[in-house]
């Protein structure tokens, strides 16, 4: 991999807050995003050369496409700096951030913005689960269901079930660990929620089904939110650093990175790896190729992950793809609380997509301003003592999209 690029600084929207009900909207969501990453990192708007937003569905939920000028009408001192948007579902922004990336390591820009946002809760929430079918296959998942997206995650439940068993109490135990991490995260959706002690078992009143497979507390978080981070070459970010008395090596870079599609309809995907030891291969290989791109040797040299879970399922998928256990053995890593805080290898210490909550476009830039914070210790009371190398995985539709980053800082 060429030299790192490195993150100058990120702002996130508080992910509770409903703009709609304020009268606002994904405007409003880009304007304080950005300009709050540009004070965060200390620059002047005159600084950004190049500008990057991801969102996934924008013209199903507020009619507004073309979001790659929306930022210059917003923050007008960016009017004349070239814009584009990203698409790729729930890894949007992800694929932002590898734009932006290649053109810091073409030379062609030294200091880039890039920016998700999302915003759902403007439309009832049966349309908003509607318009996001629209990451799938349509008319062709051959899934019977009233949402798709549970129901599709609920199929991966079962084809862990079908290969290697799967005990529910384990995917009951994700969902506990990331709502309680939420409620340490001052940005979380969902840190002021309250549950009862039938909440995280397979209780049908207190924990209901909403497709076989996947109960509501299994459910990532669908709401409003924005996330932007800043980032730079070597020689800006040095000069940067050195305008400001730090040092290179203290900034948070980008490492190494994996980027890796499948097809879109789920049960071909599950069909192609029947005789693989993963479910999914290409995440798997992602995943790899972000450790070679590091000089990594694997999931050792990690303090911590950020991962997709926009269902329980989804992380309990990740952690046998990132190598903690072997293959459809994770329950031994929710077992053993090495996921846990104060674990071997911490997962989702911001609550992640099921308690921090999921602005679908948004949600690759969060996942990297978060692993970007706790390798400078500025994770608050979210932080994994001495953190400094945290990997992200961040997947669009039914891992159609993969995207991963190892994000590190010396001390």
């Amino acid at each position: 991999m060429p030299e790192p690029v490195y993150i100058l600084g990120g702002y996130q929207t508080d992910f509770a807050k409903a703009w709609s009900r304020h009268g606002q909207d994904l405007s409003d969501m880009t304007r304080e995003a950005t300009r709050g990453a540009l004070e965060a990192a200390a620059l002047d708007a005159s600084a950004v050369q190049s500008i990057h937003v991801g969102n996934a569905f924008g013209e199903l939920q507020r009619q507004q496409a073309h979001l790659g000028a929306m930022v210059a009408q917003v923050v007008p001192e960016l009017w004349g700096v070239p814009a584009m948007r990203h698409e790729g579902a729930c890894a949007s922004s992800s694929l932002g951030i590898l734009t932006a990336m290649a053109e810091i390591e073409a030379g062609r820009y030294d200091c880039v913005l890039v920016l998700g946002v999302e915003e759902f809760k403007n439309l009832p929430g049966d349309v908003a689960s509607q318009n996001q079918n629209a990451a799938a296959w349509q008319g062709h998942e051959d899934i019977a269901c009233r949402f798709m997206w549970p129901a599709a995650f609920g199929l991966v439940a079962q084809e862990y079930e079908r290969r290697y068993g799967l005990d529910r109490r384990h995917l009951n135990r994700i969902a506990e660990l990331n709502y309680g991490n939420a409620r340490r995260n001052p940005l979380a959706q969902t840190r002021k929620w309250q549950f009862d002690p039938l909440s995280f078992t397979d209780d049908d009143e207190a924990n209901p089904v909403i497709e076989p497979g996947t109960r509501r507390q299994d459910c990532g978080q669908i709401t409003d939110g924005a996330c932007a981070v800043l980032l730079a070459s070597g020689r800006f970010a040095q000069q940067h650093a050195a305008a400001r008395g730090r040092t290179l090596n203290a900034l948070p870079r980008i490492a190494g990175w994996g980027h890796r599609n499948a097809g879109l309809r789920l049960k071909d995907k599950l069909e192609r790896s029947r005789q693989e030891a993963h479910v999914f291969p290409h995440v798997r290989a992602t995943i790899e190729d972000a450790w070679r791109r590091a000089g990594l040797s694997g999931v050792d040299d990690l303090d911590g992950i950020e991962t997709h879970d926009c269902f329980s399922t989804t992380e309990y998928m990740a952690i046998d793809h990132f190598g903690l256990t072997p293959p459809g053995q994770s329950w031994q890593a929710v077992e053993d609380g090495r996921i846990a805080p104060g674990g071997r290898c911490p997962i989702n210490m911001s609550g992640g997509l099921i308690g921090c909550g999921h602005p679908v476009g948004a949600t690759g830039a969060r996942m990297l301003f978060d692993a970007a914070r706790q390798v400078t210790g500025q994770a608050r009371d979210c932080q994994i003592e001495g953190a400094r190398r945290v990997q992200t995985l961040n997947i669009g539709g039914s891992c159609a999209t993969v995207v991963s980053f190892v994000v590190e800082a010396d001390a």
